[in-house]
């Protein structure tokens, strides 16, 4: 299998939030990512970009 992990960009750099993530829901300005191992992190953000190929999910972060 190959799960994604979710990076939360903040002032131009990238910071590794969540590994193995499974699930991924929106709302207006917040993310929640969910890993298969049932960790959960919500978070202040967008979503930037999802890359299957570089197994990579990026959101930048909003305040």
């Amino acid at each position: 299998m190959c799960e994604l992990h979710a990076y939360l960009q903040r002032q131009g750099k990238e910071e590794l939030i969540l590994e193995n993530v499974d699930s991924m829901e929106t709302d207006d300005d917040t993310v929640r990512l969910v890993s298969i191992f049932g960790e959960e992190k919500i978070v202040c953000g967008t979503l930037k970009l999802v890359s299957l190929r570089a197994n990579k999910i990026v959101v930048i972060e909003t305040v």
